[in-house]
């Protein structure tokens, strides 16, 4: 590890894993360091500088140092290394590799290398030489999996540069030269298929960052028709402990119209980031035919290690979607759960007795939120090719108090909420999303309207409309029909309450588990949406409200089996012609 010889320290004082370093040099803000302890490095990231003392939080447990240990600064930010090879890799929030590491428990001061350098690939020149050249344009190509992985020139360059030497097509280690570039000075710059670069820093190597428009399809249907995120969207679920958080990530992993995933688990409990390395090797890929884990990187910090490398997670994670995005590709990240982020940055900030905010969390918690959120986004790159990092955080309050701070925060950034119900997660309607209490503001931009006027319908944004208004009105009706009786309210209110279960049942509710529910094509979600919304439209006729439920029953019972069925089938039209013989029935003159 590279260490900055002209600055040293001594530790002065311990508050868990803050740790004062008096320093004998200068220092600077997210600068990396390493504490010994025994004979071990322990890697800690300054956090403030007051004089000639260092603030910095340990990413390990700081049990058994004491005041007095030697400290080293390394000179550099906390950083990631990027190139080919992070595919298919299970990293921690440091971005070690865990696969590496040996043993059932990770040790204090066991760092592994990201990337094996030393792994050769087939490489494809993409630029001439002679060229001008800057941060972030495509030098070369790989493959990685089936991603097309460019070599781009390093983010940290800031000049323009002439491409003075280009290697021929050929197999090349990853530390291996590539390219020389050259300065208008004239000076050499040499460069591998491996960069570093920090990860509180966004990579901005895109001309410009315009609104987003194009729908991102998830292939779940309550997402899609009523809530819709675009590519380079933002997004995050809250929702309280059982209420399907987990399993709608991985709908979201496997059915999302995505090039890449990258799920940071950034504190969730040790079980359930168990299931997802467990799970996510096994799962086929619908997309390529493939493994699901080979479009796939894991960033796993559990809620039982140290807080300091929880809060670290997300930036990695980002930084790597960053990174992905500049090759022109569709990158979906899911943190999961950005509370425990949170929550490791409230330890953090009591530890330095700073300013409590609403529930002890920091007073710019609404700030360290957006500006992360903020990094997502639909880019256009310097060579016009376009790229998007499409960001779905989930929430997780304490006891599913919605109204709590970060829930609050990340409410005013995110453009898309949607809010687990622990009632409809409790009745098995999953995914539990609550149709009434979630929204989408992309639907406001004129964009969106027009993109989706123009590649669905151009009613379609009138019958989303309705749509919500039949689930209002629906449950009105049904919270009259709790406090009055079934007998107490006109046939009326029955109809409005089982018109908004056709949409409940057949609309807003998927079967993860079954090959064709599981996944729903706009095309199809379209067809649906506007067969249900004729069955609400149609006028029926009753006697009395005992002959809705029968009724009703069997409307959704056939429209559910059409969900199952493939798409225009034989079986499909078969239960569609079922359906108008049992509307018949009922229809009024």
């Amino acid at each position: 590890m590279e260490k900055n010889k002209n600055t040293n320290g001594v530790v002065s004082g311990i508050i868990a894993n803050l740790v004062m370093v008096q320093v004998d040099g200068p220092v600077s803000q997210n600068e990396i360091c390493y504490i010994n302890l025994a004979g071990v490095d322990l890697m800690a990231e300054v956090i403030k500088v007051l004089g000639d003392v260092a603030y910095v939080q340990v990413f390990e447990s700081t049990r058994g140092l004491k005041v007095g240990d030697t400290v080293a600064f390394a000179g550099h930010m906390l950083e990631v290394t990027l190139g080919p090879g992070i595919l298919s890799k299970n990293y921690d929030g440091l971005q070690h590799d865990l696969d590496k590491m040996e043993g059932t428990f990770l040790r204090r001061g066991e760092y592994t290398e990201a990337i094996d350098t030393s792994k050769k690939w087939d490489y494809k020149p993409l630029a001439k030489v002679g060229e001008k050249v800057i941060a972030g344009s495509w030098l070369g190509e790989v493959k990685e999996n089936w991603i097309n992985h460019k070599i781009m020139v390093p983010f940290k360059l800031t000049d323009s540069y002439k491409v003075k030497w280009l290697a021929e097509e050929g197999n090349y280690a990853a530390s291996e030269v590539m390219a020389v570039l050259e300065d208008e000075d004239g000076k050499e710059v040499p460069v591998t298929m491996v960069q570093k670069f920090p990860v509180k820093i966004a990579i901005k190597a895109y001309k410009e960052k315009p609104r987003p428009f194009r729908l991102m399809e998830t292939g779940i249907r309550i997402i899609d028709t009523l809530n819709p995120i675009v590519e380079g969207g933002t997004g995050f679920i809250p929702g309280p402990f059982g209420s399907g958080k987990t399993v709608l990530q991985h709908a979201l992993s496997k059915q999302a119209d995505a090039d890449l995933i990258i799920v940071a688990a950034c504190g969730e409990r040790a079980n359930e980031v168990v299931e997802i390395f467990y799970e996510f090797p096994h799962l086929d890929d619908p997309r390529t035919g493939r493994k699901l884990m080979e479009r796939t990187t894991i960033i796993a910090n559990t809620s039982n290690m140290p807080v300091a490398a929880r809060e670290a997670s997300v930036y990695t994670a980002m930084t790597i979607g960053e990174y992905y995005r500049s090759m022109g590709l569709k990158v979906l990240l899911l943190a999961d759960s950005t509370s425990r982020w949170a929550q490791a940055l409230r330890e953090m900030s009591n530890r330095m007795e700073e300013l409590p905010g609403p529930d002890a969390f920091p007073m710019d918690l609404p700030a360290i939120i957006s500006n992360f959120y903020a990094r997502a986004g639909y880019v256009k790159l310097n060579n016009g090719a376009t790229g998007s990092i499409t960001f779905i955080g989930t929430v997780s309050p304490a006891g599913g108090n919605l109204k709590e701070p970060v829930t609050e925060s990340t409410k005013k950034v995110a453009r898309c909420f949607y809010a687990l119900s622990q009632q409809r997660a409790d009745s098995k309607r999953y995914p539990a999303v609550d149709p009434i209490d979630s929204y989408s503001k992309y639907l406001e931009y004129d964009e969106v309207r027009e993109y989706l006027s123009s590649h669905v319908s151009e009613e379609w944004i009138d019958k989303v409309e309705e749509t919500r208004n039949l689930l209002l009105k629906g449950k009105e009706a049904n919270e009259q029909i709790n406090i009055l009786g079934d007998d107490g309210v006109p046939v009326d209110y029955h109809l409005r309450y089982w018109r908004s279960e056709v949409i409940d049942f057949v609309i807003l509710q998927q079967d993860a588990f079954d090959k064709t529910d599981s996944s729903t094509p706009m095309e199809r979600q379209q067809y649906m949406l506007n067969l249900v919304l004729g069955v609400c439209n149609t006028p029926l006729e009753f006697d009395s409200f005992e002959e809705v439920n029968p009724f009703f029953k069997r409307v959704i019972n056939t429209l559910k089996q059409m969900n199952y069925s493939d798409y225009m089938s034989d079986q499909f039209s078969q239960f569609e012609n079922e359906l108008s013989t049992i509307l018949t029935e009922r229809k009024s003159a």
